[in-house]
């Protein structure tokens, strides 16, 4: 593919993309209750409302329709778990042409069924995009086949580009910045080539997910790299290497790449909620919550922020985890570990130091009378980080040992729900955090990967309705066989975490407690 085209070709490229015959221009709504809070004017483009819930549509379309017609009659094939699979479906159902969709086994069955419904033919391979990836161009070489690439396309990425077209009519008024999302690079480096061209000194943000920001990395080195491993929180945005074509035009078009957390996410979805009553995926909300850190920073006010809602198509069992973090995510609730005596008012004595805060959650168990008690315990704040500090100062002038639990993903994912479970005399304990493939076998490949000598002393795990499961595991191994373990695990494939020395386990769950300390 050519991928040198200039800045005026993108622009005339974004001016003549065929996406309508399919595709809606979506509205830009405003954040009346968030703008109110951020005393800027934030504004939501609502990509969620496309006949498949996302931007994806556009790309797609734009170029299955501009494929000639020997390729039309040969079919194409694309290899997606999520929105570009949904897109590209519709795209060849409205053209009449076939679709061949190549899907992880771990493909939840309702994105499955929503690809056949639109007459694509699902195959599922493998347990990973990459595996599903590599099936696709197998595929495509054996069947005559067009492969139509989710990002790294420039006919793609001119139908993406829509988006920033349809902004800057829709706001004809003064934009300080736009913020979209970035998984591969396709909407921001759309969205960019138009802004920039039609509007330089708009600012064009790109927001990645802290812990899955392929985008950033490649800029911070000059070069595509490709990221050991990302978090699937925002799956729609999980890509471990930037396009080749998507990192030459973002690395010269975006002003900036903010980063941001799943607790982040989370708050931002609970904002759009709040302002549209949409419910938005984690990735659809990631521009927004990137316009928030933004506008905290209390920059020059040079016209709107405008965040692009990239998709809806969330799982309803992921609203359990959304609504669990989105408190913490807004700098509404402090989680802490809090150490007390074991004695009779400790616990009365506590509640009045919190000054008629409101408890979210409070857990405790009951080890011995020889040993202190550790409570796990979400406070509701008022005033975000600035009150939680200042709790945090009063509890420990008080003489209760403090830690906050706040940024700690260990135990907001799993010790928050495991209190009370310590196993005293318990040797040689390992902790990990995994990611499993959300797919039966998953665990039995895990345990045959392990040694039969090797006890498996803590498992959590927690449904929350992704593509994935967040699992919390204990292994008994040896020291001299740490390195074996290691060597297994890397084998295994699963992203995994060493916690051993995470403080949440030392206080909760481990059998060898020695206090919280002051920290």
């Amino acid at each position: 593919m050519t991928t040198h085209r200039s800045l005026s070709d993108y622009a005339q490229a974004i001016l003549t993309a065929r996406v309508y015959d399919v595709a809606e221009e979506t509205a830009l709504d405003p954040l009346p209750r968030l703008s109110e809070r951020l005393g800027r004017s934030a504004l939501l483009k609502r990509e969620d409302l496309q006949p498949v819930f996302s931007f994806k549509i556009r790309g797609a379309y734009n170029k299955i329709v501009r494929l000639s017609e020997d390729a039309r009659k040969r079919g194409v094939i694309c290899a997606s778990a999520g929105n570009h699979a949904q897109g590209v479906a519709l795209a060849a159902k409205k053209l009449g042409i076939k679709a061949t969709i190549v899907m992880p086994l771990t493909t939840p069955a309702i994105k499955v069924e929503a690809v056949r419904r639109l007459g694509g033919n699902a195959v599922l391979h493998g347990d990973a995009f990459d595996e599903a990836y590599a099936k696709a161009r197998e595929l495509e070489k054996a069947e005559g086949l067009t492969f139509v690439h989710p990002f790294d396309d420039p006919d793609v990425i001119a139908g993406q580009g829509t988006v920033g077209l349809e902004i800057l009519r829709q706001h004809p008024d003064p934009i300080e910045a736009i913020f979209v999302p970035i998984g591969g690079g396709g909407l921001a480096a759309g969205v960019a080539a138009f802004v920039k061209f039609l509007s330089p000194s708009t600012k064009v943000v790109g927001v990645e997910p802290v812990d899955a920001a392929s985008m950033a990395a490649a800029l911070k080195h000059k070069q595509i790299v490709t990221l050991d491993q990302v978090d699937l929180f925002a799956d729609g945005v999980a890509v471990r290497r930037a396009g080749e074509e998507t990192y030459r035009l973002c690395s010269a078009l975006l002003d900036e790449i903010i980063t941001v957390d799943i607790d982040g996410m989370c708050a931002a979805i609970k904002d759009i909620f709040d302002d549209t009553r949409a419910v938005a995926e984690p990735s659809g909300a990631l521009s927004l919550a990137g316009l928030k850190i933004y506008a905290e920073r209390k920059g020059a006010d040079a016209g709107a922020l405008i965040a692009v809602n990239s998709g809806a198509n969330l799982n309803f069992d992921r609203l359990r985890t959304i609504a669990d973090r989105a408190e913490v995510g807004e700098h509404r609730e402090a989680l802490l570990a809090v150490t007390l005596p074991e004695r009779p008012g400790a616990y009365r004595g506590f509640i009045r130091t919190l000054q008629g805060r409101g408890i979210t959650e409070f857990n405790y168990r009951y080890a011995d009378a020889s040993t202190p008690a550790q409570i796990f315990a979400g406070i509701a704040l008022h005033r975000g980080e600035a009150e939680k500090n200042e709790l945090i100062a009063r509890l420990k002038s008080e003489g209760y040992p403090v830690l906050d639990m706040s940024d700690n993903e260990m135990a907001k994912e799993h010790v928050r729900y495991m209190v009370g479970g310590r196993a005293p005399g318990l040797t040689d304990e390992l902790i990990y955090r995994f990611e499993f493939p959300e797919r039966p076998g998953a665990l039995l490949k895990f345990l045959e990967s392990l040694a039969p000598e090797w006890n498996i002393s803590l498992f959590h795990y927690r449904n929350h309705g992704a593509d994935y499961g967040r699992i919390l595991a204990g292994i008994q191994v040896a020291p001299e066989a740490r390195g074996q373990l290691a060597a297994r695990l890397d084998a295994l494939g699963y992203p995994y975490w060493d916690e051993t020395g995470n403080p949440a386990y030392r206080l909760f769950l481990s059998g060898d407690y020695e206090g919280a300390g002051g920290g």
